[in-house]
């Protein structure tokens, strides 16, 4: 058997979407695949090989070649800047980034403070928009920053907005719609053409099936 096909993905939502997408686009994913808690997952059927990893992870596997393929979120692929190839908008997961704070305050005009996990998206943002801004980075719980006066804005992922309401917290700027992309190293690209081009293309089909419905 030929060496298995390995494809990095986040757990969560955007793992349930891309495992619907791979079976609505022909491939035989067995019904334990959406319940593991394995880290590593191998398909023999398909002769593929899943790699379960945090969001943040999925590039840089990618990048240093662990992983031929991978499905990350443009937001990921904004903040780490990998050398990977980016070759088909998968349209799931779909959100955006964006400036948030408590309602009607101004950030403050001596180096305002801005809270995120993504610091150099946040960095570049900022930067085009002439301010100059201190970045603090956070690992979860960015909501935060503002109620207890860490941070003036925090630049973060909205969905729905629910979170930020919730949190008594408005939306002031959207800097960049997100969706989930897929990923590939490019040694892998060369090396596994005929079979990644494959996968590319069924899952590519799918994708104009339904922007026609």
């Amino acid at each position: 058997m030929k060496e298995p096909l390995t494809i990095a993905m986040p757990k969560g939502r955007i793992f349930e979407e891309a495992a619907a997408l791979l079976r609505e686009a022909g491939f035989k994913l067995p019904p334990e695949f959406d319940d593991s808690r394995k880290l590593i997952i191998d398909v023999e059927e398909e002769n593929f090989r899943f790699i379960l990893a945090k969001p943040m992870d999925v590039p840089t596997y990618v990048e240093h070649g662990v992983a031929d393929l991978g499905i990350a979120g443009k937001d990921v692929m904004l903040e780490e800047e990998r050398d990977v190839y980016e070759v088909l908008d998968l349209k799931i997961s779909q959100c955006y980034l964006a400036v948030a704070g408590l309602p009607n305050t101004k950030m403050n005009d001596v180096a305002p403070k801005i809270a995120t996990k993504y610091p150099n998206v946040a960095s570049t943002y900022f930067r085009e928009q002439g301010e100059q801004v201190e970045i603090i980075k956070l690992n979860g719980s960015i909501e935060l920053a503002p109620l207890i006066g860490l941070a003036d804005r925090i630049v973060d992922i909205v969905s729905t907005g629910r979170t930020l309401v919730e949190n008594g917290l408005v939306e002031y700027e959207q800097i960049v719609d997100i969706t989930s992309r897929l990923i590939v190293n490019p040694v892998s690209y060369r090396m596994k053409d005929k079979r990644i081009s494959e996968l590319v293309e069924k899952i590519a089909d799918v994708l104009k099936q339904k922007a026609t419905v």
